[in-house]
């Protein structure tokens, strides 16, 4: 199992075991290069830590704890996890400000603790037995185990042909699950059970402040959140897209790394309606950054087999090729990276999606149901799937949302891959069967139910970053990062900046047709306008374009060889449907194509 992921870990192996206990640990050595070996324990060893991650504040902590005469023996960040829990039990992740997957031996309780970081940064999966529990950081390390059954949870997969991604706590087996984020996982005497520790609320909205207040919190805040993700004992670095959260990072690391330049890393396409690298070069020279930049091109096949062995589940998102890249380019300079994950989630930067749900709901309120009902979604029909028009001229999905709740169709803007009434086109009837009493909107539903805020727009962000942010955005930084044993750090993910600005109005981050208003304002003085006030561009790939030329032999090959493991689940005329319909150029079914290739490559990789 520790072999298996020895790219997380490429520095070094400890393990502890005891009698029907055994834990393994992978090291990346970034803070105390010497003394931070894992497992680790108390002065008595009755209380064993391993643990994948940052405690950013460890410093702060180990303070406090030393005037309570706890006596340290490492410069190491896992140390404060083993005295926070000697003095403050379970509660002790209530202090931990940072991003981490840990498993926690008691001895004298004879329990396990296994929690994860808040928003999922770091991921944790577990196999649960009738008399034992496994658990690892990837899959594929509990898949070592010959045990365990490989058979497919058909929930799981139908999820994952809506979102592109399988949602916490299902995996693809039915054997394994994962511990959401925010959540501790107690095994004690063969019992197990799982709680929350943690909850964003956005359900009440602060009194207003001045923007000029906001401004400077936020401004502090942000700076507060780079400074304490700058600690290492390794070279440091960052991502730079060219886009304003990965661009206001390295801002403010410039003006706190005085002494040297900032490392950057960007990655470019031919395709100059997804190239962002002329943005990320404006401000790397602002800022005379040490940078370093590459083209990705359609060869990119010969890395995905093994892109889709690091993902180690079905997972659609077609940027996780390009974050691959850019995560090997980094690891040649740097063991650490920033880079600015959660800036959209957190301040309502997907103009899109957010200034279109709110919208429709504006005028859904003004409408009769059977307008909707059976005028505009019949008339959506006569709309094709387009990938060449703006999205407000893509009137298809704008006149079949008004037909249906916000929620509802919010669901259909997330489906990414396949719409309900595809699917049905789609899954073989024995298939239909089987997941009948399943519905893939309550994945998102459950989120709806516990943020009741009027305001539409937080209540979208509030589901994109229980939903779409760790189990999408996450993974895909994580495993591709991972891949090449490289940290990233998210300062716009600190819990506290997440908290702030969950007490905001969304006015202040979706100001009419102006996305991440408040945060654009924080930072005009560090920017030039044509980087904090450009069109946002999105981290993606010609999806479309490489499955009509370069990648055509390979996408029809995989889709329709007679070893094709899709076949027990779909209708391979309806695949050959959309193939014709999108090589064609007629219409957009790149990504519903592209999902399906990529659980036939899990497959071929997995199940074997």
């Amino acid at each position: 199992m520790n072999d298996t992921l020895f790219h997380r870990g490429p520095d070094g192996e400890g393990f502890f075991i005891d009698s029907n206990i055994g834990l393994g640990h992978r090291r990346l050595s970034i803070i105390d290069l010497e003394g931070g070996k894992q497992p680790m324990s108390n002065e008595d060893g009755a209380i064993q830590v391993v643990f994948n991650g940052e405690i950013y504040n460890f410093l702060e902590l180990k303070k406090e704890l030393e005037a309570k005469r706890y006596r340290f023996r490492t410069r190491s960040d896992t140390e404060t996890i083993i005295y926070g829990y000697e003095e403050w039990g379970e509660d002790f992740v209530q202090k931990l400000r940072g991003m981490f997957a840990i498993a926690l031996w008691d001895a004298r309780m004879k329990k396990l603790l296994l929690i994860r970081d808040r928003i999922g940064k770091k991921p944790l999966f577990y196999h649960l037995g009738k008399d034992r529990i496994l658990f690892a950081s990837e899959m594929k390390a509990l898949l070592v185990d010959k045990s365990i059954p490989k058979e497919i949870d058909l929930h799981a997969l139908d999820s994952y042909l809506s979102f592109g991604y399988v949602p916490s706590p299902m995996s693809i087996f039915k054997s394994i699950n994962k511990i959401p984020p925010a959540h501790i996982a107690v095994y004690k005497n063969g019992h197990f059970s799982v709680k929350p520790y943690w909850h964003l609320d956005m359900g009440n909205v602060a009194s207003h402040k001045p923007e000029k207040n906001v401004i400077e919190e936020l401004r502090s805040l942000f700076d507060e959140a780079v400074r304490l993700r700058l600690i290492s004992d390794v070279p440091l670095g960052a991502f730079l897209s060219g886009g304003i959260d990965s661009s206001i990072v390295v801002a403010s690391m410039a003006g706190l790394m005085k002494k040297e330049p900032v490392k950057t890393a960007s990655i470019g396409f031919s395709d100059k309606n997804f190239d962002e690298l002329k943005y990320a070069r404006i401000v790397a020279d602002y800022y005379r950054t040490d940078h370093t930049e590459f083209v990705v091109t359609p060869n990119a096949l010969e890395v995905l087999n093994d892109i889709v062995w690091h993902l180690d589940e079905p997972f659609a998102d077609a940027s996780a090729i390009p974050t691959y890249y850019v995560s090997k380019m980094a690891r040649q300079k740097v063991t650490v990276a920033l880079s600015g994950d959660g800036g959209d989630e957190t301040f309502a930067g997907y103009i899109n999606r957010y200034y279109m749900n709110r919208l429709e709901d504006n005028i859904r309120k003004k409408i009769p149901d059977s307008l909707g009902k059976y005028i505009l979604n019949p008339l959506s029909k006569v709309f094709p799937m387009a990938d060449y028009l703006p999205r407000p001229l893509r009137l298809k999905r704008f006149l079949s949302n008004l037909s249906y709740t916000f929620e509802q169709a919010y669901f259909r803007d997330m489906s990414f891959y396949f719409l309900p009434e595809m699917k049905q086109g789609l899954y073989r009837p024995e298939f239909k069967v089987a997941i009948k009493d399943f519905d893939a909107f309550d994945i998102l539903g459950k989120h709806f139910e516990v943020n009741r805020n009027p305001d539409v727009t937080t209540r979208v962000q509030y589901v994109d970053i229980k939903t779409y942010l760790p189990e999408d955005i996450l993974v895909k930084v994580d495993r591709m990062s991972m891949a090449h044993s490289l940290e990233v750090r998210a300062p716009l993910l600190d819990h506290k900046l997440m908290e702030y600005a969950g007490t905001l109005p969304s006015s202040l981050k979706l100001n009419g047709m102006e996305s991440k208003y408040i945060l654009k304002k924080s930072m005009k003085n560090r920017l030039p306008e044509k980087i904090l006030y450009r069109k946002k561009q999105g981290f993606s790939i010609p999806l479309a374009a490489w499955l009509r030329g370069e990648l055509k032999d390979f996408a029809n090959e995989t889709l329709f060889s007679s070893k094709s493991r899709l076949n027990p689940y779909f209708d391979t005329k309806y695949i050959r449907q959309l193939w014709t319909r999108h090589a064609s150029g007629r219409q957009d079914y790149a990504y519903p194509l592209w999902g399906l290739m990529m659980f036939e490559l899990w497959q071929q990789r997995f199940l074997n």
